[in-house]
């Protein structure tokens, strides 16, 4: 299993902290970085700025948001960033939800599955460099001559740069069992928060699902998680350490009747406190919302324990197939980061694994074809 940081947005992670621990986990040999963006600043920008500070480690939008740009230019700036960094750009896809698409971009949050399939076909077309044309329902590329305000002078283009990636990776981000299944058939990447070790397959049996209605198994998906992590003298007090991320996700990312994070939290059996926490953060009460967080919810989509118990923490999420496990450090960043590194290195070292690389499984050769 590799190992990749997700160093999201301001304020969670100042600008210095983002090219820090990017820097550091290029020097400790780490799989990625992984930018993301909500309504703050945006992904492309400081991803560009770590291209330029690290050398080796592949660099990823953990996610650019769909609404936020037509197609053409989401695939205009992975080719930059692919071509800035020498090969090691991966591009994380996500629509976010109503809240963010209509009120943040004036973009109508409607049929979200074919929105997102015809979006990665327009990457994927622009990223080969093929001339760009196409006839689907949510976009049509040259925009038609009777289009509303159109002076029918488009024409196909071709994309000008050249992606060092050939095929350059593409991930989405996805937690509604449709959407999974739509990842399992269409993504070379998938990175989901919330995905429980306890249980995995809410989510994995529709990624599994779609994969197979496209031909392909899990083997050929990079399974990343993106899971926060924190590390204390006792699990209370690391568990405290990651309630604002938790929170957050809960309480704004969504409204009242709808919030995709909630509606896991309930599948998984917590709705109780997950709603309580999205009542308490939509009505101005952070604190109360974190502290709304019962033990359970918090172990079932993090990784908040003491040093000890470290190594079999991150065992659970080798354990349910992850490939890749995105951390979010919580707390003394640098000092989790490392601790982190170091008992995934210690796992490689083990024995048993070292037996097991004698007959590696599929994950390795995935990741020759998403990494850099």
């Amino acid at each position: 299993m590799r190992l990749g940081l997700f160093l999201a947005y301001w304020p969670w992670f100042t600008p210095q902290e983002q090219v820090e621990l990017a820097v550091l986990g290029d020097e400790l040999g780490l799989d990625s970085v992984w930018i993301s963006e909500a309504w703050g600043q945006d992904a492309v920008s400081v991803l560009g700025l770590l291209a330029g500070k690290t050398e080796r480690i592949g660099l990823g939008s953990g996610l650019m948001q769909i609404p936020a740009r037509q197609p053409a230019a989401t695939a205009m700036a992975a080719a930059s960033l692919d071509v800035l960094s020498g090969g090691r750009f991966r591009l994380g896809l996500g629509l976010s939800g109503p809240q963010v698409s209509e009120g943040w971009y004036g973009v109508a949050f409607e049929r979200p599955l074919t929105r997102t399939r015809e979006y990665v076909e327009i990457v994927r077309t622009v990223l080969a460099r093929r001339t760009l044309t196409y006839d689907g329902s949510a976009f049509t590329l040259p925009l038609p001559a009777d289009a509303p305000g159109a002076s029918g002078l488009g024409r196909p283009l071709k994309l000008l740069a050249k992606p060092v990636q050939r095929p350059l990776p593409v991930y989405l981000g996805a937690i509604g069992p449709r959407a999974v299944r739509q990842t399992g058939a269409i993504a070379d990447g998938w990175l989901p928060f919330l995905l429980s070790p306890d249980q995995p397959e809410l989510l994995l049996e529709p990624l599994r699902a779609g994969a197979a209605e496209a031909g392909r198994t899990l083997a050929e998906i990079d399974v990343a998680p993106v899971v926060p992590v924190a590390l204390a003298d006792s699990e209370r007090e690391a568990r405290d350490l990651v309630r604002p991320w938790l929170a957050f996700y809960l309480g704004a990312m969504g409204a009242r009747d709808k919030n995709f994070y909630v509606e896991l939290a309930a599948g998984y059996g917590h709705g109780e406190a997950a709603r309580a926490c999205q009542e308490r953060f939509l009505d101005g009460d952070r604190l109360g919302a974190a502290l709304a967080l019962t033990d359970e919810l918090i172990d079932a989509g993090t990784i908040a324990t003491t040093p000890e118990r470290l190594p079999e923490r991150i065992e659970r999420y080798r354990a349910l197939g992850a490939d890749t496990l995105v951390i979010v450090p919580c707390g003394d960043k640098p000092a989790v980061v490392r601790a982190v590194a170091d008992a995934v290195a210690a796992r490689r070292l083990a024995p048993e694994a070292r037996a097991a690389s004698e007959d590696p499984p599929a994950a390795p050769a995935r990741r020759e074809s998403a990494a850099p």
